[in-house]
């Protein structure tokens, strides 16, 4: 069964074989092996709780986990294989997939969350397309977390400030690092596409080539470490943030969405004289439906709302409209078979997996129930009222409520999520921060 993998590890002299599997947050979990290691033994074993950690390695509510602990059964997906660029030995990475141990799919884990949702679209007859744009910030090396971050100095020597959007002396400014980046991306098969210096100071953009769910949701979840480890052989760090800075934008990861109709191999957002399809509205009225219960996918953490503040291109509403970039639901220009739906409402410190699934609910929501959207929105959309949950509990709550949302990505799963949810909030409150000692300190 793995005799391709065996075969690959040999041909390119593979010593080390990363065994990864991305956890509730996204984080790279697993163990590193010596190849023989890997070879006479390719399946491995770890607990559940591995994957339902927050963000701070903490665990949920004892109430939440089998107190047994029981192990996972752990199979690496062959399509996943690629090589570590930055290892200093020859170094593969295998993502791993999770069963129970009478082979059903672990329902907590992300990589089988999304696959869920792409099941429910096979049974429907099509396959979704997406296409990720993942903005980030440079900054200057910062290992005490009480000091506010800086951009890093580039080569003329000093820190990027002002506004310089899509300048490319900007972007050459970091010239060395860029083509690091794409090597790293290259020898991955990453297909990564444009990049772009974006509105905040030394905020990159770089977007994805459209293409199969799983495997961009892979592609993101490693493009985020390649471009860490990048950052760090030029001294300084890439933060996927959402919102890093004081006065500058947030990040975001935008997705591009569409549906392929898998009898015609068209795109099932048109018609065949081209006007938009039936599918296409019932889509973006799930969307419009469903985000603002789904809020905990799309802004997991206290910082994500942060960057939901109007006029910074981050949205505050559902609204819809075309190349409209105040609204929550882009449709950029197009061709029929390129129509498309942006969703412009995840940060960019979403998990990769959870994101994409949660997001294709939505739309498959809106199918399924055969949803009518509003009238798009021509207008500055920036003047309506904030039309998602406000603080992290607020959304907590409306997930815990939204039933049609649990059906499609699995009730325990969001159970589960949720645990984690509130436990990161509660760590969270524990923390004084600089403004109270600041504000409140000597004046109240």
């Amino acid at each position: 069964m793995y005799d391709q993998i065996f075969d690959w590890l040999k041909e390119n002299r593979i010593t080390e074989v990363e065994c990864i599997l991305p956890d509730i947050t996204g984080v790279a979990r697993g163990k590193i092996l010596p190849k023989d290691k890997f070879i006479s033994e390719p399946e491995m074993r770890l607990p559940e709780a591995v994957l339902l950690q927050t963000v701070t390695g903490e665990f949920p509510a004892d109430e939440m986990l089998d107190l047994t602990d029981p192990d996972m059964e752990l199979r690496p997906d062959p399509d996943s294989l690629r090589v570590v660029p930055w290892a200093v030995d020859p170094t593969a990475q295998l993502i791993f997939d999770c069963f129970t141990p009478d082979g059903a799919p672990v329902e907590t884990a992300p990589r089988n969350v999304l696959r869920r949702v792409l099941k429910l679209y096979e049974e429907m007859g099509y396959t979704p397309v997406v296409a990720p744009e993942m903005e980030f910030y440079l900054i200057s090396p910062n290992p005490d977390p009480d000091i506010p971050l800086i951009p890093p100095v580039g080569r003329t020597g000093r820190s990027e400030f002002g506004r310089r959007s899509f300048s490319i002396d900007a972007v050459n400014e970091f010239d060395p690092l860029f083509e690091e980046i794409y090597d790293y991306c290259h020898a991955q098969n990453l297909e990564v596409d444009t990049l772009i210096h974006e509105v905040g100071a030394a905020q990159m953009e770089i977007n994805f080539l459209h293409g199969d769910a799983l495997d961009l949701a892979d592609q993101v979840f490693l493009f985020k470490r390649t471009v860490r480890e990048a950052a760090f052989h030029h001294k300084m760090y890439a933060t996927f943030m959402a919102k890093p800075m004081e006065g500058e934008p947030g990040s975001a990861m935008h997705i591009h969405q569409s549906l392929t109709d898998n009898k015609t191999g068209k795109n099932a957002f048109s018609n065949d004289d081209g006007s938009p399809s039936e599918l296409f509205f019932y889509f973006i009225a799930g969307l419009q439906k469903y985000l603002p219960e789904a809020m905990p996918f799309f802004a997991p953490y206290v910082n994500s709302f942060r960057r939901l503040t109007k006029y910074t291109a981050a949205p505050t509403n559902v609204e819809w409209g075309y190349d409209n970039r105040t609204v929550g639901l882009r449709v950029p220009r197009s061709s029929p078979a390129g129509r498309r739906v942006e969703n412009r409402l995840p940060g960019v410190d979403c998990n990769p997996y959870l994101v994409l699934a949660c997001s294709l609910a939505c739309g498959l929501l809106g199918i399924q129930q055969k949803l009518q959207p509003t009238a798009p929105m021509t207008t500055n959309a920036y003047e309506l009222p904030f039309q998602f949950p406000v603080t992290p509990e607020e959304s907590i709550e409306r997930l815990r409520e939204c039933t049609d949302i649990q059906e499609v990505l699995g009730k325990r799963f969001v159970d589960m999520y949720i645990s984690v949810k509130e436990s990161e909030i509660s760590e969270y409150f524990r923390v004084i921060s600089p403004w109270e000692r600041k504000f409140l300190l000597l004046h109240v």
